[in-house]
């Protein structure tokens, strides 16, 4: 229970960062005295420093899987400060490298120790993207309310990230979860020549890791697309005001976090390979039903549908490159997570260049169309063994 704890708190800090984050990004703003196209440059080195860390924090995970985690977690912390210290536009810049490359270090941490609990015969995955998503929204309205004492800089983001810190201290004093034995360890002190086919079968894994990023970079590029241009869509295609529309993204990340706490709960009752069909199906409807709606009404239900159908992806296939190298946990996840990182950096662009040549219906449709992909993709994800009971 202490190994899933770890997970679970994980997942939670990196929701609490993010979550203020972004109710920050204002006080960011007028702090470093930058305007909205210097911020605009500034914004996607977090994923250029994240891209950067991931492969590495994967590798070190595998050899040091109990401190690399809460390291992470401490690091990102103490990146709060970075806002508050650092101003103008390279400022902003170095802060958002140095952010995206912590948090891409403890993104990969703390999925390969969620993939190593799953690979051992446990859930927890589905529960942690959840509590992610959760404790973003959770996040953003504690620092909403700090912002309303006053605040003139970023320093609720700083006192979330001595939040995040604490965190940190507490993932280190509980116990990580313990590494599944290798199959083909196993097997091979079993026996002294292995057969041929073994040594053919070599490159198996490395091909399905691939293929699991490609899909986690869709299922991303999706998720990301309707969190970015949910309340541009309600605003300026259905005309609804600013605050009305300004509630689309949080409807799509409460509706995430109920699909994965269901998820988790389904998981083991419908399996990994349908549960993942039904929701890139209902991604693909509620995506269908939002890019097509007359009000927003009828959008806020098609994107509750699609943050909830969209939400089980990920999880379902961090999960699946855990099994996939069981030897090699954090740098199998680490190689998926890297990949799916593009779609998540580079879809809501994607989605802006579509809208400016065919209009944004069209962009968001496309986005349905791609989560549609992902139904009969389910297949390639690796069975889990019969033998595993829920944990």
């Amino acid at each position: 229970m202490g190994a899933r704890a770890r997970v679970l708190v994980g997942f939670g800090a990196f929701g609490a960062f993010w979550g203020a984050w972004g109710a920050n990004l204002p006080l960011i703003q007028r702090h470093a005295g930058v305007d909205d196209g210097q911020l605009g440059l500034a914004l996607p080195w977090i994923g250029v420093g994240a891209l950067a860390t991931l492969r590495l924090s994967g590798a070190v995970a595998d050899r040091h899987p109990r401190a690399t985690l809460p390291v992470g977690i401490v690091l990102l912390g103490l990146s709060a400060l970075l806002p508050v210290a650092l101003r103008g536009t390279a400022g902003v810049v170095v802060s958002c490298l140095v952010i995206g490359a912590v948090s891409g270090a403890g993104d990969a941490a703390v999925n390969a120790e969620g993939a190593r609990y799953e690979a051992g015969g446990g859930a927890v995955l589905a529960l942690g993207h959840g509590a992610f998503s959760a404790v973003v929204v959770g996040g953003s309205l504690g620092s909403a309310g700090l912002i309303a004492t006053g605040a003139t800089g970023p320093w609720p983001l700083a006192v979330v990230g001595g939040a995040v810190v604490a965190a940190g201290v507490v993932i280190a004093l509980l116990p990580a979860p313990a590494s599944p034995p290798d199959p083909a360890a196993s097997a091979a002190s079993a026996a002294s020549a292995p057969p041929p086919e073994r040594a053919a079968g070599r490159g198996r894994p490395r091909r399905t890791l691939l293929l699991l990023g490609v899909l986690g970079a869709v299922a991303y590029l999706v998720e990301n697309a309707w969190q970015s241009w949910s309340a541009i869509h309600v605003h300026t295609t259905l005309h609804a005001s600013a605050a009305v529309a300004a509630a689309a993204p949080a409807v799509f990340a409460s509706c995430a976090a109920a699909g994965r706490f269901g998820s988790h709960v389904l998981q083991r009752r419908v399996g990994e390979r349908r549960l993942f069909a039904a929701g890139a199906a209902l991604a693909a409807a509620g995506g269908v039903l939002a890019a097509t709606a007359p009000d927003p009404a009828v959008a806020f239900a098609g994107i509750a549908i699609a943050g909830a159908g969209t939400s089980v992806c990920a999880p379902l296939l961090i999960g699946a490159a855990g099994r996939a190298s069981p030897e090699a946990v954090g740098a199998a996840t680490s190689t998926v997570i890297s990949l799916a990182y593009l779609g998540f950096v580079f879809g809501p662009a994607l989605v802006g260049l579509l809208a400016d040549a065919a209009g944004l219906r069209v962009a968001l449709i496309g986005t349905a169309a791609a989560a549609a992909l992902l139904v009969p993709a389910g297949r390639a994800i690796p069975r889990r063994p019969a033998t595993e009971g829920p944990r």
